[in-house]
């Protein structure tokens, strides 16, 4: 994972909105959006599989677990026997430990620079961590955006996917004009200027070629794999949540798309735990060569709606 936009709480139609690449050499296998188990007795996981290493770069499971890595990018401080950071995803959605003894074992676990999201939505609870800072750092209601620097870093390419996850908040009361604009988004190839380029350590030819929020370099060996949105809807009095993939081929062309789509989704932290498999509790996963049209419900009314995170301090 690249590039990510997150908002929580920003819109009352959805509460909760993802839009993100994975960017990764092609010749690396992976497999695409699917429910599936780390290891026989772990919780299902929703979402890609890095078949060379055997994690995630974003997955959720039915409980109301979700987790999302993208890398640092620092040359000079690569490890190339280090554990995959993929794994991290994987931990978190399997486990049962809290954010902060998660944290403290992953911190001394080798790994190379990441940034890292995890929520517990039973507990209420989002959070931010990087290698590095010494500790994570809660996450309230807000707008993120995440690269390959520290959360927020203002990048051309982080700040223009918020700005355009905004737009599409405000624009689209309908759950197919929001994913519409939003792999729009996630599909530019615009080059930021070369005044505007992040100083990563990696030559400037580089800078540019990764600059974009798609990317495909010159040889094709390199760029975006795929694009993933997690999209929560409100129907009514209920949460639905959607998770969309297109994949790509090193030409560029979009491979197909798949759908899932998870009810009651993400769990509300006031009610009792529940413990569901995760596939008995969605519909099965859609796949088509172009994008799936999905009818909207009407737009919810507006009665006081309960914020998807824990109010500070309870």
């Amino acid at each position: 994972m690249c590039l990510v936009a997150i908002a929580l709480d920003q819109s009352r139609r959805f509460p909760l909105v993802i839009a993100s690449n994975r960017d990764e050499f092609f010749d690396r296998p992976a497999a695409r959006l699917a429910w599936w188990q780390p290891r026989p007795d772990d919780l299902p996981i929703l979402g890609g599989r890095d078949l060379s290493s055997g994690g995630t770069w974003l997955g959720l499971t039915a409980t109301g677990r979700l987790a999302l890595v993208t890398n640092i990018r620092e040359p000079g401080r690569h490890e190339p026997n280090a554990p995959s950071r993929g794994e991290i995803v994987t931990r978190w959605l399997s486990g049962r430990q809290n954010a902060d003894r998660f944290w403290t074992q992953t911190a001394l676990s080798g790994y190379n620079g990441f940034n890292l999201v995890i929520a517990d939505f039973q507990d209420g609870a989002c959070f931010y961590g990087s290698s590095l800072d010494a500790q994570p750092r809660r996450l309230e209601r807000g707008l993120y955006g995440l690269s390959n620097a520290r959360l927020d870093a203002p990048w051309p390419k982080v700040e223009a996917i918020k700005r355009r996850t905004l737009v599409a908040l405000n624009r689209h009361a309908s759950l197919d004009g929001l994913v519409d604009e939003l792999f729009a988004a996630l599909a530019d190839r615009s080059e930021a200027d070369d005044e505007c380029l992040p100083s990563t350590g990696v030559p400037l030819e580089w800078e540019r070629a990764l600059s974009p929020a798609f990317i495909r370099t010159d040889d094709g060996r390199y760029g975006t794999r795929a694009s993933t949105l997690v999209v929560t809807e409100r129907v009514h009095k209920r949460l639905v949540t959607h998770v969309l993939e297109r994949s790509f081929t090193a030409q560029g062309s979009a491979a197909l798309l798949r759908h899932a789509v998870v009810r009651g989704w993400p769990p509300r932290y006031a009610t009792l735990p529940v413990q569901p498999t995760g596939p008995a509790h969605a519909e099965d996963i859609r796949e088509s060569e172009v994008a799936v049209a999905v009818a909207a419900d009407p737009p919810a009314r507006k009665p006081r709606v309960r914020s998807l995170l824990r109010p500070p301090g309870r």
